[in-house]
């Protein structure tokens, strides 16, 4: 591995209205110096805009070397030119259409996006020297396998939603640029992020929109669900790391690596749902007892996702550390201020 110093480089992160590309943006310009990044992002309607907007409206008051770009990277020009005029050195690809059970019936989303979207950064990766891609994959690539805790080492051939597959695939995709053209890449597989400012499609943030209407929250699989909920400054902090350092050639000649980057203690669905109705409670956004509909497992689902970190650990002397109760504390603090 060498090591790669990000001060006066140009970093393009993809995504960048996104939850985690938001704050990747944010933690560099505050803790680097003389860095530009170029944030590129379609901004689609897939969750509630207001929300980007005030993340990229945060990025834009930092006074600092950004520049934003509205567009998809399923349009070939869009990156290329992007490419052109910017040059970056180091690339963190985070645009992807995200979700498992809006791929069930928008599965064409998914194809432009994580396929398409992808195939176009890897290509201009290829014909500009880029010192390092690293790009999100995901915990779910590991499908409904019984071995716990998730090694990067296990086999991941059964994908139960298109979104895995598409993460698998960028994978796949990575690993062959990198043997042929030798571009290092580092695939990270995220372990269900959360944190203030995030995704409303996620659970902890539908639970809270539900239960300030007064509305059942649907849980499924009766509860019986594990999940290794991974605090959104943790899965940033281990980005950054990873970024400075372009992975060794491994035994067929690429210069590729994959991380889990997860908090590796996977917390119960009903003890999850307990803490934030706890802090709900306690900060006075609600003021009674969640009503709990108990479901059956859902297509796309599974029991339980348990990261193994060890090469992250090994690497980089890191791993996620912030408890469910913290995360979430911070969560509810965030949700009441920003929704009044």
């Amino acid at each position: 591995m060498s090591d790669i110093l990000l001060e006066k480089k140009t970093i393009l992160i993809t995504g960048v209205a996104g939850f985690i590309g938001s704050y990747l943006a944010k933690a560099i310009l505050e803790s680097i110096d003389n860095v530009k990044i170029v944030g590129l992002d379609c901004v689609t309607d897939y969750y509630d805009i207001s929300l980007k907007e005030n993340r990229l409206e945060m990025l834009s008051k930092l006074d600092k070397d950004f520049i934003f770009i509205k567009g998809d990277i399923a349009n070939k020009k869009v990156v290329d030119d992007v490419f052109a005029n910017y040059k970056p050195s180091i690339v963190v690809n985070l645009a992807a259409q995200a979700g498992v059970r809006y791929s069930i019936d928008n599965p064409e989303a998914y194809i432009s996006s994580n396929l398409i979207g992808f195939f176009n950064i890897l290509e201009a990766c290829r014909w500009n020297e880029v010192e390092h891609l690293v790009y999100a994959s995901s915990s779910s690539v590991y499908g409904s396998n019984k071995k716990v805790p998730y090694s990067t080492e296990d086999k991941v051939d059964n994908p139960v939603s298109l979104y895995a597959a598409t993460k698998k695939s960028n994978e796949l995709m990575a690993h062959a640029y990198s043997k042929l053209y030798k571009i290092p890449s580092t695939g990270l597989r995220f372990f269900t992020v959360y944190g203030p400012m995030g995704r409303p499609d996620m659970a902890y943030f539908k639970f809270t929109n539900k239960l300030v209407r007064g509305e059942p929250i649907q849980i499924y699989n009766f509860g019986d669900m594990y999940r290794d909920f991974t605090y959104i400054d943790d899965i940033v902090r281990g980005i950054i790391n990873v970024m400075q350092r372009s992975p060794k050639e491994t035994e067929d000649g690429a210069p590729y690596k994959i991380y889990n980057i997860g908090n590796n203690s996977p917390e119960s669905l009903m003890y999850f749902v307990e803490t934030l109705e706890k802090w709900l409670l306690h900060y006075g956004v609600i003021t009674e007892p969640a009503k709990k509909d108990l479901l059956p497992m859902q297509p796309g689902d599974v029991y339980q996702t348990y990261a193994d970190v060890t090469d992250l650990q090994n690497d980089f002397g890191f791993k996620p550390s912030t408890s469910l109760d913290e995360g979430l504390r911070k969560f509810v603090e965030w949700y009441k201020d920003f929704y009044k």
